[in-house]
This record gives structure tokens, C-alpha cells and sequence, in this order.
């Protein structure tokens, strides 16, 4: 099989444990792009985090943001859906019940309701300065794109073991990290976004590989005709992947791509 495209996660995936892309991964990556191949940056990240990196890694494909709510093609929005109103507001009450930090997103802009290392540390990842709210009825009528809510790993444990017995019409939610849960519209997920882009460029869903470490990386794992786990992976991602790299640390990247290519 010829793959023509790649989908990378980039946290946990492509960048390493200090949020950098390893010399090896970035020379591996510019060969690719060198015969062809599209690279597509897959993220939770918004615009802003993925960009900072243009100048690293300049890919030459659509870059797919907030886990598949929002795709770029050349800084243009090419597709973009937003939560349900009710739905968002009801994840909003709910983490205010259980006394969560919200991040929320709207227009490209963060809205938490606590400014606390959480979210400090979450805006270093954005690179978007979070603005404090506490009435979420202007944001909830302008469009949110993306709630996470930050907690300590037991405690999404325990919403996600709650929340998967109540009902959530039109809502999907899963973690990016064991510590960051994220809710989004039902109808996306990065292997959706996978499926448009492949529309946008004609290219097969087996002509695709995709890389990644989490829950929210597992539906375009499964789509693409090679899905690949880090390492460093939920074992549930392993799982279900075909093939399981090195770690994120170790230049899994590199080494994954090296494979499916060597021939």
C-alpha cells in the first residue's frame, strides 16, 4: 500500500514530554513532505497552540483543531461545528455542580471559571490568554466550540463513570489527557475530520496513517488504513491500534514512519 497522507497527534505524540519535536522527527517528517506526502497536524489545540510550531514543522496539509471541531486549510476555516446550546450549557451547570475547572471555548477565545495552576498551565499549551467569566449566557449565545474540564485523575474517573449514565443528546466526550475530560459535538471526532479531509484532497481512507496516544486520538486511529500507538499510549489505544511505536520521548514518530515507508 502506497500511503499517501499522515495524521499526527501532537501531544503526547508528536511533541515530547518538555513540548518540543525532536531533530529526528522533524528531519523524518520534512523527507515526507519532500516526496509528497501530506502531513496533517490532528489536535485538541486550538489554532494558536499549533501554530507556534509553523515554523519547525512548516506541513503542507489541513490541520485539524479542537479534536475535530474546527479544521484549517492555509489559516482558513474550512469546516467548524460548534456544541448545541442546551448541551453546552447543561456540561456547564453539571461542572459547576461538581465544582470543576471549565475551560471553555468560543470564537477562538478561553473562558474558564477559575484561574488557577489548572488553567495556567492549560493556557501555556493554548497559548491564549483564559478569561475569567461567570455568566456564560453572551458566550453560550456567540457559540462554544469546546468545554474541558480539569481535574485531579480520580476525580474524571468518577465524572466519566457518572456521566456515562446520564444523557447527553448530540454530545461526545472522552479525555485528551487522564486529566483533561472534553465534551464536543457528537458529530466530531478526528476520524471524521480525517473522513472530510480525505473528501477535500481524494485521498482513500487506506491510503492514510494516523498517529496517536489517546481516547480523543482513537477514532482516527481506526479510521486510517494504518493506525499507530505511541509507546507512551492508553492501553486501550494500544489495543486497538495495528502497530505500537516507541514512546513520545523516544522518537516514536520517527520510528513509526521510517517503518511504513521503508519500502
Amino acid at each position: 500500500m502506497k500511503y499517501k497522507l499522515v495524521a499526527l497527534d501532537m501531544d503526547g505524540t508528536l511533541l515530547n514530554s518538555d513540548g518540543k519535536i525532536s531533530e529526528k522527527n522533524i528531519q523524518t517528517i520534512n523527507r515526507l513532505i519532500d516526496k509528497g506526502i501530506i502531513i496533517v497536524l490532528s489536535t485538541g489545540r486550538p489554532i494558536q497552540g499549533v501554530n507556534i510550531y509553523n515554523s519547525l514543522l512548516p506541513v503542507n496539509g489541513p490541520i485539524i483543531t479542537y479534536n475535530g471541531a474546527m479544521i484549517f486549510n492555509n489559516q482558513n476555516i474550512i469546516f467548524k461545528q460548534n456544541l448545541e446550546r442546551e448541551a453546552a450549557k447543561k456540561i456547564i451547570d453539571l461542572g459547576s455542580k461538581y465544582d470543576t475547572t471549565m475551560c471553555i471555548w468560543s470564537n477562538d477565545q478561553l473562558y474558564t471559571n477559575k484561574i488557577n495552576n489548572k488553567v495556567n498551565d492549560y493556557k501555556k499549551l493554548s497559548r491564549v490568554e483564559p478569561i475569567l467569566i461567570d455568566d456564560y449566557e453572551e458566550i453560550l449565545d456567540l457559540g462554544i466550540t469546546k468545554i474541558l474540564w480539569l481535574d485531579e485523575e480520580e476525580n474524571i474517573e468518577k465524572y466519566i463513570s457518572e456521566l456515562s449514565e446520564k444523557i447527553f443528546q448530540n454530545v461526545s466526550f472522552c479525555t485528551s489527557k487522564s486529566t483533561f475530560l472534553e465534551f464536543f459535538n457528537k458529530n466530531v471526532s478526528k476520524g471524521k475530520a480525517l473522513e472530510k479531509i480525505g473528501e477535500l484532497l481524494n485521498i482513500r481512507r487506506e491510503e492514510m496513517i494516523a498517529i496517536g496516544d489517546e481516547l480523543n486520538d482513537l477514532p482516527m486511529i481506526e479510521y486510517a488504513g494504518l493506525g499507530i500507538a505511541m509507546g507512551n499510549a492508553n492501553d486501550l489505544v494500544k489495543q486497538k491500534a495495528r502497530f505500537v511505536t516507541l514512546s513520545n520521548d523516544e522518537d516514536g514518530v520517527s520510528l513509526a514512519l521510517e517503518e511504513a515507508f521503508k519500502n
